[in-house]
């Protein structure tokens, strides 16, 4: 028998995480093996318990965007949020949660998004994704032909070494055009730029010139 996902609940709403609850256990893949009301008792929990996958409300007794960083050094982070603003879902997202699921959703589409976390994928609010592709392919008309190359060797994760072999120039014009590339789009980061990549078709690192 398959081994079923092991899930901890963290939320200060007990009629929202009880009524969760409910919903998993009907789940045949999954299995929720703990649940805390205050994100001061997840830590102990997650050393007591572990598990597969945590589903982290971002606003418990305090914010917990700024957590995300170092509680997916022990699971994956699916974040359960009534906040659906768009700057939220890539601060999560940047710090390294898989999938940012708003609370208004259908058990069926966390399903989804625990399985695409699972599968270490990124999931992202239709809506949103959608949005953030118009958005970012209206910013993608500023860049130069050798910015998308750049942006491709990016989202095939070669490293600035590997994109400067991959094209034939030197390792700084690479540190360059990334840094151009950031400012044109809005985008602090690697992760936030696989992201782009991904969500307007620029995936598959180009030949370089031999």
């Amino acid at each position: 028998m398959k081994k079923r996902l092991r899930l901890i609940i963290a939320d200060d709403h007990s009629l929202f995480r009880e009524g969760l609850k409910s919903l998993l256990l009907l789940q045949p893949e999954v299995e929720v093996v703990g649940e805390v009301e205050r994100f001061s008792e997840l830590a102990s929990m997650l050393t007591r318990t572990p598990c597969d996958v945590l589903l982290l409300d971002l606003q418990m007794e305090r914010w917990v965007l700024g957590d995300i960083e170092r509680l997916t050094r022990v699971a994956r982070i699916v974040v359960l949020t009534a906040s659906e603003r768009k700057e939220d879902v890539m601060a999560a997202l940047r710090l390294g949660a898989h999938a940012v699921v708003p609370k208004r959703y259908a058990v069926e589409t966390l399903m989804e998004a625990i399985q695409s976390a699972v599968q270490g994928l990124v999931w992202i609010p239709p809506e949103i994704r959608a949005e953030l592709t118009t958005h970012l392919r209206s910013l993608g008309s500023q860049l130069s032909n050798r910015e998308t190359q750049i942006i491709r060797c990016v989202a095939a994760g070669l490293r600035n070494a590997e994109v400067a072999e991959q094209l034939s120039i030197s390792e700084s014009t690479v540190k360059t055009h990334l840094n151009s590339i950031f400012q044109k789009l809005g985008i602090r980061d690697r992760v936030e730029l696989a992201l782009y990549a991904h969500r307007v078709g620029l995936t598959g690192a180009p030949r370089g010139k031999r």
